[in-house]
């Protein structure tokens, strides 16, 4: 049985994931309509992820024996003015969701509930991960600069990557 202090924190955490998932998914809409078909791909993928992290987290609750709640969410910007910006806010969004489980794991280890934070651990792997992501891509936009045909390239780059993860997950 989940307590009722898990259960909220938990409950918070689904809203963080659901809202990552439509911010992610704002910015897939946002670079396909600038003609970036690979960074749209990657977004929507990344979009599809995050709302699998949600759907874990909500049959985790339910299946403790608590009461999932979806909530209501922000509507995400609809533009973000340039790929840098919008994947420096891509990083800075997964930085706050990483405080986010890192707070959730604390509150399970004040109220001693070890099989909740045994679950987070995965969470915690993952969010290492997404941030390195993140700042990977983001160190690649760096280097690009203004180039258009740095973007050009990169675009492609991304598609080919998001390709290799699709047919590596039908395998």
């Amino acid at each position: 049985m989940l307590s009722k202090v898990i259960e909220q924190a938990l409950n918070d955490q689904i809203r963080v994931e659901a809202e990552s998932s439509q911010i992610y998914l704002a910015m897939a809409c946002w670079a396909e309509v600038q003609g970036f078909e690979g960074v749209s791909q990657f977004m929507y993928a990344h979009s599809d992820e995050e709302r699998m992290h949600m759907l874990k987290l909500v049959k985790f609750v339910n299946e403790r024996g608590g009461h999932a709640h979806i909530s209501d969410l922000k509507e995400p910007p609809a533009k973000f003015g340039s790929f840098k910006d919008m994947f420096q806010t891509l990083f800075d969004h997964e930085v706050m969701v990483s405080k986010s489980i890192n707070d959730l794991v604390h509150i399970t280890l004040q109220e001693k509930d070890y099989a909740t934070h045994n679950f987070l651990q995965w969470y915690v792997s993952e969010q290492i991960e997404e941030e390195a992501l993140a700042r990977n891509i983001l160190d690649k936009i760096n280097l690009i600069g203004d180039d258009k045909g740095g973007l050009y390239l990169f675009d492609n780059d991304v598609k080919q990557i998001v390709a290799q993860s699709v047919s590596g997950a039908q395998e």
